[in-house]
């Protein structure tokens, strides 16, 4: 049978109210009756019911993770570890799919916290700053990875700019100089600021950006890489590396590069970002965030920030490291 308030207040031969201050850490209780109380509790195995408490103070207990795709290995795994950490606060936490367009992002920034979720973690493609702006007081929300809003929001990222700076570093140690890059996208975006590290790298070699190594990709996935590059060496275009803004990206461009008889790294050397599964395995040589603590930090922050709406907002950078494989070095 389920055990309850009044049966622990029976056994501690207090009220319920006494009880129900114990349980909810009140201070105004004697150390002695407080340690008849717990002893009450331990003996009768209580455990309160975390949904009905929520519902008491106005919160359900479920947070939310909406991002891009979850058939990407990287926000597959960043799932994973926000849901551990999501556990390890007592919360469940319930994932939407934005598929990085407009409408579904603003599902999960304006209809998820009309429902029984109490904050959203979103990662953001498309949502106009004034869409995050209205929202901001309103819906405890935490935005996640490079792109930047300056809202007043409480943030958590990479060094975007920073570590796409050494990894090309790293390309041009190899002796690297003519370097495609792709998944360049606009200033501000996760894309952008990795174009701003890779310029910024470049430009301390005393080296420029050459447009005819950018190709434009449509998305961050296998089959854009392997398009991005085929049209690289259709147009008479051969880089000695290739610097790509996601490991799908380059996983796909190592593909293509095989394809057409060219040799990694001997002939041209592959990098990426986010060190997922798959390219540890292949040895691509990539950016790894430390993503188990960029979950943890994510999930603290919204928990944080449902609990107490007034505080000031945080921005978190994690670290990273660049994972040099057989990709860029023979």
């Amino acid at each position: 049978m389920t055990v309850t308030l009044r049966d622990v207040a029976a056994r501690a031969g207090v009220s319920f109210k006494t009880v129900s201050n114990v349980v909810n850490g009140h201070p105004h209780v004697s150390e002695v009756t407080r340690a008849r109380v717990l002893a009450a509790i331990e003996l009768l195995g209580y455990r309160p019911n975390q949904t009905a408490r929520s519902l008491r103070h106005g919160r359900s207990g479920i947070l939310a993770l909406a991002v891009p795709e979850l058939t990407s290995p990287y926000f597959a795994a960043l799932a994973s570890a926000a849901g551990r950490a999501a556990k390890e606060h007592g919360r469940v936490l319930v994932i939407e799919e934005t598929r990085g367009d407009l409408e579904g992002e603003r599902v999960a920034l304006v209809d998820l916290t009309s429902r029984l979720v109490d904050g959203v973690i979103l990662s953001p493609l498309v949502t106009p700053r004034e869409a995050v702006v209205r929202r901001i007081g309103r819906t405890p929300i935490v935005m996640l990875g490079e792109h930047r809003y300056d809202v007043g929001a409480d943030h958590v990222a990479m060094d975007s700019v920073r570590a796409a700076r050494e990894l090309t570093e790293h390309l041009l140690a190899t002796g690297r100089r003519r370097i495609a890059v792709l998944g360049r996208q606009e200033p501000g975006s996760t894309g952008g600021e990795r174009w701003r590290g890779h310029v910024e790298a470049l430009a301390a070699a005393g080296l420029a950006p050459d447009e005819a190594l950018v190709p434009r990709v449509g998305a961050y996935r296998r089959d854009d890489g392997v398009r991005a590059v085929r049209e690289l060496l259709a147009a008479g275009v051969r880089p000695d590396a290739v610097l790509c803004f996601n490991d799908l990206l380059a996983l796909g461009a190592w593909h293509a590069l095989r394809a057409a008889g060219l040799a990694v790294p001997d002939d041209v050397a592959v990098a990426g970002f986010d060190d997922v599964e798959e390219s540890r395995y292949a040895g691509l040589s990539s950016v790894a965030p430390d993503l188990g603590l960029l979950a943890r930090e994510a999930v603290r922050l919204l928990v944080r920030r449902v609990e107490d709406p007034a505080v000031a907002p945080a921005q978190v950078v994690v670290p990273f490291r660049v994972r040099v494989r057989a990709s860029t070095v023979g």
